[in-house]
Parts: structure tokens; sequence; C-alpha cells
């Protein structure tokens, strides 16, 4: 369930039920319309429409943000060719780019019911250890599907430029780090070296997600052998798995990472009975039939891209264009996740790295 809308983040209630009517999405435009905003994720604002009976999601960019990483249009392209192969992405209903309805592009899509498993949310349903085996089970089945999607097939062969795209990314990911930086940090220019004079020549081709962990995904019930829905496709692309694969081990705290890591980047990851990170990747080749190479690179990478994330948004609330005060320690976890890969590259593996 959403919260209350912050302040500042509302949107024009009368312009987008205008919006929802010509689309098809509710009948009656005088119909009473709540909405609600969700405080999960660090990037584009997320709220829920209640009209009458009918739930929708919206999905627009933060205030503040720059066009180019936070395109609605993509993301509803993706979301309306994909739903019809893979059905774990949800249905996409309408989109526009008329920034006088809400103040930005935007799109509407169903929302999907289910559980969303945060930190927060496995220890207030207190997750067993043995659950926790089932639940990474289905997670990676699903992140398997995803990459084994025909996407020609589906018209999305034009989403990117598969060939060169490692290259592309440990380029731009650096870029846009020396763009947000707000103090100097050894660990990060280090690693962004690293990554330059390490990536690998030949890599596969696959539909990618780009943020592909727990809290983006919807479990179906506490049985956890159902993904419902897989959420957040705003850096989805075409390029090598290992990449989007990197990512989410990236997003796999472990509690042997020490109470800094776990403080810092709160995962149910953490919690006992969780697989290490080198048994997913384990468990990931033996589902996907993919050789695992360059394992280190991938990792390494995977933590410089979420720490730049990190540290693009802590530079938006450094500069007083977002005011939420979860975004006012990003620079110290970036500064961290920087650190863990410098730790990665000396000890050569990717668990116990302290």
């Amino acid at each position: 369930m959403g919260q209350n809308v912050r302040k500042g983040e509302e949107l024009k209630e009368g312009f987008l039920k205008d919006f929802l009517f010509k689309n098809h999405l509710i009948e009656n435009i005088h119909s009473n319309m709540d909405v609600f905003q969700f405080s999960n994720g660090f990037s584009n604002l997320t709220y829920l429409l209640q009209i009458e009976n009918i739930e929708y999601v919206l999905r627009r960019p933060p205030f503040g943000a720059i066009k180019r990483g936070h395109d609605m249009g993509r993301e509803y392209k993706v979301l309306s060719r994909l739903n019809n192969i893979f059905t774990k992405a949800p249905k996409a209903f309408a989109y526009t780019e008329d920034e006088t309805i809400i103040g930005s592009a935007f799109y509407v899509m169903e929302k999907v019911n289910g559980i969303i498993l945060t930190a927060k949310e496995a220890s207030k349903r207190k997750v067993t250890a043995e659950e926790f085996p089932i639940i990474a089970n289905s997670w990676l089945e699903t992140f398997v599907e995803l990459h084994q999607v025909d996407y020609k097939s589906i018209g999305l062969d034009d989403l990117g430029k598969p060939n060169g795209y490692v290259e592309r990314q440990v380029r731009n990911w650096g870029k846009q780090y020396l763009k947000a930086a707000t103090s100097e940090v050894p660990a990060a220019i280090n690693v962004m070296k690293w990554l330059d004079e390490n990536q690998p020549a030949e890599y596969d081709h696959s539909l990618i997600h780009n943020d592909f962990k727990y809290d983006n995904v919807i479990f179906k019930d506490e049985n956890w052998r159902e993904v419902a829905a897989v959420l957040d496709w705003e850096m989805c692309t075409l390029g090598d798995p290992m990449m989007d694969l990197g990512t989410s081990i990236a997003y796999w705290s472990m509690a042997s990472d020490g109470p800094i890591v776990n403080q810092g980047i709160p995962s149910p990851t953490a919690m006992p009975g969780n697989p290490s990170r080198t048994e997913v990747v384990e468990m990931y080749a033996q589902k996907s039939g993919r050789s695992i190479n360059n394992l280190i690179f991938y990792y390494v990478f995977g933590l410089y891209k979420i720490a730049v994330i990190a540290q693009q948004i802590y530079y938006r609330y450094h500069h007083g264009m977002t005011s939420d005060p979860k975004f006012s320690k990003l620079d110290k976890a970036a500064e961290l996740l920087c650190i863990m890969g410098q730790q990665a590259i000396s000890k050569k593996r990717i668990d116990n790295l302290f």
C-alpha cells in the first residue's frame, strides 16, 4: 500500500482524471480518485491511483532529474511489448509526453498484487532460513527466463546496441560519476581505472533488466514459488547478461559483509538461509547453461554502477533538488560500494571481502 504523497510531489488530479477518461481507463470523469505514493526506490516516482474499485500505478521521473536517464516512453515501450511473451512484465495501458498534465511525461500500468521483499518486509513476515533458498530459486528462474526472451520477435531489437555494450557502459558510468562527484573518493577513481583496463572483449547479448533485485520483483504469495511481476524497467536494454548478473549480485549483501555494509545497503539477502553470492552465480550458470567468465569484473562493475547511481541521487540532494531525508547519506553508500570493489579486486573473490 502506498503512503501519502510527499510535499512538492503531488499530481494535478483534475488533468490526470481527464487523461484517464480519454484513454478509456475510467468510465466517469467525476469519480473520486485517491492518490498515494510508494516510498520504495530511489529513482522514478511511483504512485497508486485508486478510482472507485479500480487501481492503477503511475510512473514519472523524479523532480530535477535529467530526462535522458528517466525515459518514460522507453519504459512504456518495453512493457507494452514484453508483456506479450514475458507475462511477469506488468501491462502498460497509456503513455504521454504532454507535460501539461502532471508536469512531466508519464505512463500508467496495471497494479500487481503480492509481496515486495524488502529487508523490512522480510523481518515483518519472519521469513525463515528454510524459505530463503525457495525465494532465491524463484527469483533466479525469473532472471534466467528474462535473459532467454526472443527480443527480436517482439520488436525490441532497436532497444539498444549490444555490440560494444561493455565498453560503452564502463566509459559512460565513469563519466557520470565524475559529473556527480561532490568530494574526492580515491576508491571510486581506482575502481573506474581498473574496470577500464580489465573489461572482457567478447560476451553474449540478451535483453537485460539492469536492476534485478528482490525489491524489484513481486512474489505472488508467501509460498514464494511464483514471481507475479518484475518492476522498474527504466534501465532495460540489450547487452551482456553477465552485466545484469553482476549488478544483481552487487545488491546481494551478506551478513559476512559486516554491519557497516548491512546498515548502509539493507537487504533481505543478509538474513540467515540465503545462498552466498558465489552460490547465486553457480545457480545462475546451472539454470541458464551459460559459462561464467570474468566474474570479478562483472561484480565490481555492478558495485560501481550502483555507487554512481547513489552518488547521482546524493548530488541532487546536495544541491537542493530533492529533500527526501533517505538520500542524505547516499554519498557514504557510494564510497562504501567502491571500497567493496577494491576489496574484490585485491582478494580476487566476491564473498568474504572484509
